[in-house]
């Protein structure tokens, strides 16, 4: 019918950019807002990971090979425990000190679940499908935490509700073939903690700098050289009205990585899984604000530790706030 067919075409439109976005249409028009370190400039003497992981007998490239093709890896002893303690780390920090409730949610969702966070139809491509039951692997938790309240109407005074999940994400990456093989720096599957929050309208723009508070919170306890970027109108996300990028310094593959992605997604979400919220008790229902994004994502926090401690004598040293979880102070 025609009105399934607007449906379709109306599903292809992305979020639109808010006013204060930079204007552009690659990552040349991205604006460094700020830089916290100085990246070392001596990093041709320094390992990278794909070397220093094999050496240590924490990161088997080979066996994960073996069993899954390329671009899947094994991490072994010291260096699962090492993701391990980053993540319930950063779950603590977050829950505890941010005031973020800890959702466990599936890692499979429905066809609506992946359309209501515009990861459908845009990124079909790009995503793990089980087509008999027509299943989707998420390719980050904030395609399940959007879905948390689909079709729902929040009550009033319930908002801001925040929440963090640590999942696997999957993610097939065909657009980025032949770029970044190397080590564990693009992956098919990898894991990350995800925050997200749903808030009154006029209160997204400042949740948005929260998170991003939240989030370099984690890299500076970690004790890396990082910065945020704000991403130009052509680097946004398909459902993002305003992005910010916090990339780590990785002193010996020699580049700065992504480990965060924070959006201002507005309405955009709500209004594709119907999610409402009343202002009032009485009031009428409208659209909530969300956010989204990632406090944050391993492999990459992995690479910057392994690559920025090395020590002189090959081992690699672990960041002090770790010394809880992992039950050692070095990799050797």
């Amino acid at each position: 019918s025609v009105r399934a067919q607007l449906s379709e075409l109306l599903l292809t439109i992305p979020n639109l950019p808010m006013a204060d976005v930079p204007p552009g249409t690659d990552e040349r028009s991205n604006i460094v807002l700020r830089t916290s370190g100085e990246p070392d400039e001596k990093s041709d003497a320094i390992e990278a990971h794909w070397d220093s992981g094999r050496r240590l007998g924490v990161i088997d490239m080979e066996s994960g090979a073996r069993m899954s093709g390329s671009r899947w890896y094994v991490l072994s002893g010291k260096g699962a425990r090492l993701q391990r303690a980053l993540c319930n780390w950063m779950l603590d920090v977050h829950v505890n000190e941010h005031g973020y409730t800890e959702i466990a949610p599936p890692m499979m969702v429905r066809r609506e679940t992946m359309i209501g966070s515009g990861n459908l139809p845009k990124f079909s491509d790009n995503l793990y499908h089980d087509e008999e039951d027509d299943l989707w692997l998420i390719p980050t938790a904030e395609v399940a935490l959007n879905a948390l309240h689909s079709g729902q109407i929040i009550p009033s005074g319930s908002l801001p509700l925040r929440y963090v999940a640590h999942t696997a994400c999957f993610r097939r990456e065909k657009a980025a073939a032949g770029r970044d093989t190397r080590g564990i720096k693009r992956v098919h599957q990898f894991e990350k903690v995800e925050m997200f929050r749903y808030t009154e309208p006029e209160q997204s723009a400042v949740a948005l700098e929260e998170m991003v508070a939240e989030a370099t919170v984690i890299c500076e306890r970690l004790g890396l050289v990082y910065r945020v970027l704000e991403l130009c109108a052509g680097e946004l996300g398909f459902q993002s009205s305003k992005t910010y990028d916090i990339e780590v310094w990785a002193a010996g593959s020699r580049e700065w990585l992504e480990v965060s992605s924070l959006s201002n997604c507005t309405d955009f979400q709500t209004r594709r899984n119907g999610t409402r919220y009343r202002p009032e008790p009485d009031g009428r229902a409208v659209l909530p604000h969300t956010l989204n994004g990632s406090g944050l994502a391993l492999p990459r926090v992995m690479i910057a530790v392994l690559e920025n401690n090395l020590n002189s004598d090959g081992t690699v040293s672990v960041p002090p706030v770790l010394y809880p979880y992992t039950g050692f102070e070095r990799l050797s």
